[in-house]
């Protein structure tokens, strides 16, 4: 965190920097909350108006008493050496969301944080903006990255985040067609001085909270420290990180 400044350990977006952030270009994660679409379905599955089939619910927050919070990172992870030996010697249920053609050359790397509570989830192909795509673009994005980590690692991804957090309905049904149960977003990012932002509610972190992490941020500190200091922030307010995967 920058000398001079103090922030609670989940600082609520000002209002008056709402249109300023809107105009930014995108990151390669992009963590502004504004750019989610559909936030009616967030919740719970929603029902295929066409098909009659129950689509996968949209979660940035998982309902539980548990005092956990979860760790997600989109890509790129991999750029520090230093976070796979973090991951290591915490044994951190992390979950990477991975896109084919920017994760692909250091999947074996990412594959081998797989026993130490490392969870390989899918990012599609390309990282193309999935929303107003036509279903067979979708599908191919999500479903193709499904075989990519099936073939490779015989990962069967079931958790899908969408590029730059945006979808449609349409996303919802490819979604359930390539076998996925979840598409997650987030509701805190860890920013690029490490500090925290919500994106809705209570400017703090609570259980359940799923918190994004961006790898790659062209101005962020090194990403280990970044999520040390993370890791001492959930600490002191009496939480851990947690399985994902076991409650989602």
């Amino acid at each position: 965190m920058r000398r001079g400044r103090s922030r609670p350990p989940c600082a609520a977006p000002a209002a008056l920097l709402i249109p300023l952030l809107l105009l930014l270009p995108l990151t390669a994660c992009d963590r502004l909350a504004a750019a989610r679409a559909e936030p009616a379905a967030a919740g719970g599955p929603a029902q295929d108006a066409d098909r009659g089939r129950r689509t996968p619910p949209v979660v940035d927050h998982v309902r539980t008493d548990d005092p956990v919070v979860f760790l997600t990172y989109d890509d790129s992870a991999e750029r520090d050496p230093a976070f796979a030996g973090l991951v290591r010697e915490r044994r951190l249920p992390v979950t990477l969301f991975l896109t084919g053609t920017v994760a692909g050359p250091a999947y074996g790397d990412l594959a081998r944080l797989r026993p130490f509570g490392a969870s390989l989830q899918n990012h599609t192909l390309d990282h193309r903006s999935l929303r107003g795509l036509p279903y067979a673009g979708q599908r191919a994005e999500i479903c193709g990255q499904q075989t990519k980590l099936r073939s490779r690692f015989g990962v069967r991804a079931h958790l899908f985040r969408p590029p730059h957090g945006t979808y449609d309905t349409t996303t919802l049904r490819a979604a359930a067609d390539c076998g996925i149960t979840a598409l997650v977003l987030w509701r805190a990012t860890l920013d690029a001085d490490g500090a925290l932002t919500c994106t809705r509610g209570e400017p703090r972190l609570h259980p359940g909270d799923i918190i994004a992490v961006d790898p790659d941020h062209p101005t962020a500190t090194n990403l280990t420290a970044r999520t040390e200091r993370l890791l001492k922030t959930i600490e002191e307010q009496g939480l851990r990180v947690g399985n994902l995967e076991d409650y989602v």
